[in-house]
């Protein structure tokens, strides 16, 4: 079974999308066509999306889903005239709060995704620098500036999750690739000894390591099984043995290991 589900929105859309995944993400065996559609900001916009709602509809012998997060209530009407199941999230919500705060929305557009707050954005921002110009053990002399570092097997997720933990929660995140050779003595790098406090390691089922190295190195020592097992089974004996804290990301989305990395640390958010 297939559904078409739109995310539509005058602003960024990404509201509309987050929470439209995460409900359609309960129904496991449906599948959906999934578009977002955003800054549908006037009517001639909103027209043209009501038909695309109603071609989708007739397409697939069903209406379509549509989540939207339309401030505009002119525009939000034109879309509710879609042959679509609503799901008016602003809609929904906004007028229970007002009543509950006894305060009227400013029903101003892209609120939660604008700059609200330039001393945040500053420090995402640098946040994000930081972990591109310390991916990979690149300069570990700044380290010291560092909120968390973290460290594993190549291809085990540290990159994108420090790029992650800059973006989403402004945190000044390192990593650092555990290699054969600082697997020798079984201790920490002598670069990392220093900033043992801050460090984090992330672990991977072998047999994921090896398919994800494959589509980097196919057919190749670095990518075999048997390497990706030996280096995972000494990785974890030094967390061990070094009382490093760390997570298997195996079955982990990048957004999952970032919020457990935060609890499991205790770090803030940078707000």
């Amino acid at each position: 079974m297939k559904r078409t589900a739109f995310f539509i929105s005058d602003g960024t859309g990404l509201t509309a999308e987050a929470l439209g995944h995460s409900l359609l993400a309960q129904f496991e065996k449906i599948e959906f066509e999934r578009v977002t559609v955003p800054y549908i900001d006037d009517v001639e916009k909103a027209w043209d999306m009501v038909k695309r709602i109603n071609s989708a509809a007739e397409t697939d012998g069903t209406r379509p889903l549509v989540f939207d997060t339309i401030v505009d209530s002119a525009i939000r009407e034109i879309i509710s005239g879609a042959q679509g199941f609503m799901v008016d999230i602003f809609g929904t919500f906004l007028s229970p709060l007002e009543q509950e705060l006894q305060s009227s929305s400013s029903y101003s557009v892209g609120k939660s995704h604008a700059i609200s707050n330039e001393g945040v954005y500053e420090r995402r921002i640098h946040a994000v620098n930081f972990a591109l110009d310390n991916d990979d053990g690149a300069r570990t002399r700044h380290y010291d500036e560092a909120d968390l570092i973290l460290v594993g097997a190549s291809r085990s997720g540290k990159t994108p999750t420090c790029l992650y933990l800059a973006l989403q929660y402004g945190v000044k995140a390192a990593n650092y690739p555990i290699t054969e050779e600082d697997l020798l003595d079984q201790q920490i790098p002598k670069a990392l000894r220093p900033h043992k406090e801050k460090i984090f390691g992330l672990t991977i089922e072998p047999e994921r390591l090896a398919t994800i190295r494959n589509e980097r190195r196919p057919n190749s020592r670095y990518s075999s099984i048997q390497q990706c097992r030996h280096e995972i089974e000494e990785i974890e004996l030094m967390y061990r043995r070094e009382r490093i804290s760390y997570l298997n990301t195996t079955a982990y989305s990048v957004e999952e290991i970032a919020t457990r990395i935060m609890v499991s640390t205790g770090l803030k958010r940078n707000r």
